[in-house]
């Protein structure tokens, strides 16, 4: 191999290690069988909740975790993979979660969030966490439930004194 393309590789490794280490989560994935449409639509999906998917080779990604001290991830990087990175820990696990519900064609491997390594099954059960809006919205549900009761209770009080 020539100079140009180690530096090359070299490169793109180091571009992969700072996308891995700057995401909030990241996920490896197995795209094959997806049409060239259902790729669109989920980087489309990716996209508009401000993550990426990038088709990247085994060795690339191998390196990039090795130099980056991710364990226990380069025994998934078998077959065809793509990179997931996003800046939030949900948002990624979710929409590769829905693809593959609708499509059974998207296998998640195993991810990283925050730099610690979680296996397939880890991932799905974080897919299945209410994003931060609904969480907010039930918190506010839970807060404002017992004033209406009490605004109810006084109004009643007032219409039956009145």
């Amino acid at each position: 191999m020539n100079e140009a393309t180690i530096a090359k590789k070299h490169e793109e490794v180091q571009v992969i290690r700072e996308k891995i280490s700057k995401a909030g989560s990241t996920l490896f994935v197995d795209y094959l069988g997806l049409t060239v449409a259902e790729v669109t639509e989920l980087r489309v999906k990716l996209h508009a909740e401000n993550c990426e998917m990038k088709v990247v080779k085994n060795n690339i990604l191998r390196r990039a975790t090795e130099e980056g001290g991710y364990e226990g991830i380069d025994t998934h990087l078998v077959g065809p993979s793509a990179i997931v990175t996003a800046h939030d820990e949900v948002s990624a696990a979710k929409i590769c979660a829905d693809t593959n519900a609708k499509t059974q064609k998207l296998e998640i491997k195993c991810g990283l969030l925050d730099g610690q390594f979680m296996s397939s099954d880890e991932v799905k059960a974080l897919a299945k966490i209410p994003s931060r809006e609904e969480l907010i919205g039930k918190l506010l549900f839970i807060f404002q439930n017992p004033m209406r009761s009490l605004a109810v209770a006084v109004n009643e009080i007032a219409k039956k004194n009145a």
